[in-house]
């Protein structure tokens, strides 16, 4: 008997859901004005949600596709420790400004080690870059020894990347990354073509294909060269270089982490009780560093929808609370024909919840027109995960259901006798 009740309450509830739907309609389309502010509050909120969800589920692939790139036993060598810090200039601030930095005789220790497989070493510096009467004022330009393509997440689109040779003797080679190549070559054609850096005239022969992440965006113009080469003729700091490690196959990286830690401690001179002058850390560190900074974001987030959502639910009350009041003889005569205070509560909850949905959907549509512009604008592969499409309506429907309680609650306790005489 309980479930042969149970089909009645469920068509029941379903039809006060589709008339509520419905009156809610008709007081948008009567109230335009009112329904907009409350529709706006609602959608900025959730448009933040989806936007940022879009751009870090860009960035959480890109950094997982520069990892993956890189091997999951690779590991750096740094002058500086993989954190956020803040260095104030006093003697005790940031001690490792004071390390030895890492030298090209280390570079190649390191690469003669029976664990290692390759070290990429690797600066960056900007120079004046120029082709005919197109300038970059400081394009970005990154020196990497030979086999940097073994641990980055990009590809050669068109030509080809510089020899050992090349490097070696620090011949004026070059590779554009995409934004470079549209910037100084507007027809697209610039493999075997010379662009200048800093005086020095370079051929192009490689167009560089990034994929850009949370900690190199790819979305400026790029210069890739060899490192000797930016060594003799470039003003780059190698006194900041880092390393990237490739272990053999079969390896583990913290077997090779030990070979390369007791080989940089031997060629210092570094006594047992001193501590290591250089810094080694793996993917997780790269990783933990990444989920901090994100985590700020999150909570940006969270806060600037909250405000959005809190906006949008004000305006629910009003709107709502205006509702009741110009329908209080209908509800007055509903009553008078039998409806319960419970089924007026749940019609107004309906009305409030169409609103704040319809702000979601909303939020939504302009969050996917975001994130579409953040895949053409930018490297990242944004996209809106369907969690947060499912949080963004849940989100909204919790909060019209909030906001819209106190006005249902109002007049679902109106006298019927009293509605009816209201003017």
């Amino acid at each position: 008997m309980r479930d042969a009740r149970r089909g009645p309450d469920l068509a029941r509830a379903l039809l006060g859901l589709r008339e509520g739907a419905a009156i809610a309609l008709d007081a948008i389309g009567a109230n335009r004005v009112r329904a907009a502010l409350t529709i706006l509050g609602i959608a900025v909120g959730v448009f933040v949600v989806t936007a940022m969800s879009a751009a870090v589920h860009g960035i959480d692939s890109g950094v997982e596709a520069s990892l993956a790139a890189a091997g999951p036993t690779t590991f750096y060598v740094t002058r500086w420790p993989m954190q956020v810090t803040g260095c104030s200039g006093d003697q005790g601030s940031c001690p490792w400004r004071h390390n030895r930095p890492l030298s090209l005789r280390e570079v190649a220790l390191i690469g003669a080690l029976p664990s290692v497989h390759a070290v990429i070493a690797h600066a960056s510096t900007t120079a004046l870059t120029k082709v005919n009467d197109r300038v970059l004022q400081a394009a970005k330009v990154e020196a990497f020894t030979p086999a940097w393509l073994e641990v980055d997440p990009g590809s050669v689109a068109a030509g080809r990347t510089f020899t050992p040779r090349e490097n070696e003797d620090g011949s004026t080679v070059a590779l554009l990354n995409d934004r470079a190549v549209s910037d100084l070559f507007p027809d697209g054609h610039a493999l075997g073509r010379t662009v200048s850096l800093d005086g020095h005239p370079f051929q192009v022969i490689g167009l560089y294909s990034a994929r850009g992440n949370f900690f190199d965006p790819a979305n400026k113009p790029k210069v890739i060269v060899p490192f000797e080469t930016a060594r003799r003729l470039l003003a780059i700091d190698i006194d900041w270089m880092d390393l990237t490690v490739k272990p053999r196959t079969g390896i583990a990286r913290e077997d090779a982490m030990d070979e390369v830690t007791a080989a940089l401690r031997i060629h210092r001179g570094l006594r047992p009780a001193v501590a290591n002058t250089f810094f080694l850390y793996g993917q997780e560190k790269i990783l933990e560093l990444y989920n901090q900074t994100v985590f700020v974001f999150f909570l940006v987030m969270i806060a600037l929808s909250g405000v959005g959502l809190l906006v949008g639910g004000v305006g629910v009350v009003a709107i709502m609370m205006i509702s009741v009041t110009e329908r209080t003889r209908e509800i007055g005569l509903r009553k008078a024909l039998g409806a319960t205070a419970r089924a007026i509560l749940w019609q107004f909850l309906v009305e409030a919840m169409t609103l704040t949905t319809i702000g979601a959907l909303v939020g939504l549509g302009i969050g996917q027109a975001a994130s579409a512009v953040i895949r053409a604008m930018t490297p990242i592969s944004a996209s809106i995960p369907l969690v947060a499409v499912l949080a963004a309506l849940a989100a909204s429907a919790v909060t019209g259901v909030f906001f819209g309680l106190v006005p249902a609650a109002r007049a679902a306790r109106l006298d019927p006798v009293d509605a009816l005489r209201y003017e």
